[in-house]
């Protein structure tokens, strides 16, 4: 196998990640409160050839002296973009929206047990007992408050209003409310999360080492003042359609040109290989 194939192949692996990646954004467009990703790439090792001793023969020479002779490129970061959505009104008490960028409703996520994190504010309130329901995700996850504990309310639910800062004031059906704060994050370090199914985010499986209190911040206290929640709306996903759908087709003609430098490389041993 010659160079040409080697850096093609190269290519080929890594505009088949960003493939995937896009067509991850495409088929959230309608996801409630998704962050898009965006893939950026690196040049690798490049290989430099001093081809011509005599220095002079090189004056006037409007680029590098030699031949630099690349592997390819690779996939370097694969950043989530945390540019806020369109929003959505729905009159539904229990659908928020996060109308700052970063911050996240904690969730205690089924698969795991682990306290993971969603900007999907399209919750419900789900059974536990004769007299007592949960608030949960639109995947059945418990929402949590702010001190990590499942927000369950006993008795019968007559009116929810949630303020601004994520406090939840429940009103019962015989004139006593209820109130708990949601539990809210602020991601400082976006690059550190990867997504969990569900929606969800959390820590990303080769952050070892990590303490999540490094790369996010509990709002709590004095700082729930930085929260900014709309009620009876939904955000929908920050996905650019059309955006996406213009980098498919860059990449699409990119795979179909490393493809045909590999056949071209081919014909070219071959015709080669058949010289007598």
């Amino acid at each position: 196998m010659n160079s040409t194939m080697i850096t093609a192949t190269n290519a080929l692996g890594q505009l088949q990640k960003q493939m995937d990646m896009i067509g991850n954004n495409l088929a959230n467009v309608d996801t409630t409160g998704f962050k898009s990703r965006q893939a950026s790439f690196t040049d690798l090792l490049v290989q430099q050839v001093d081809n011509q001793p005599n220095a002079r023969a090189e004056v006037g020479r409007l680029t590098p002296n030699g031949i630099r002779q690349g592997v390819g490129a690779r996939l370097d970061q694969v950043q989530m973009l945390a540019k806020q959505g369109s929003f959505k009104s729905t009159g539904r008490d229990l659908d928020l929206a996060f109308q700052a960028e970063n911050q996240y409703f904690k969730v205690l996520s089924s698969k795991d047990n682990s306290v993971q994190y969603t900007r999907d504010g399209s919750f419900s309130l789900s059974p536990v007992s004769a007299n007592e329901v949960m608030l949960v995700t639109s995947s059945g996850d418990p929402v949590l408050d702010e001190a990590n504990r499942p927000i369950t309310v006993a008795g019968d639910v007559g009116k929810i209003e949630v303020t601004k800062s994520g406090q939840m004031n429940v009103t019962m059906a015989n004139g006593t409310s209820q109130s708990f704060m949601l539990g809210v994050v602020q991601l400082n370090k976006p690059q550190f999360f990867e997504q969990k199914g569900g929606n969800l985010l959390g820590l990303a499986a080769g952050a070892t080492g990590v303490v999540p209190a490094d790369v996010l911040t509990d709002l709590t206290g004095q700082q729930r003042g930085q929260v900014s929640i709309g009620q009876r709306m939904l955000e929908q996903s920050n996905v650019d359609l059309s955006k996406e759908m213009t980098d498919l087709l860059t990449v699409q003609r990119s795979y179909q040109f490393q493809s045909r430098s590999i056949t071209i490389a081919d014909q070219m041993m071959g015709l080669i290989n058949g010289i007598r």
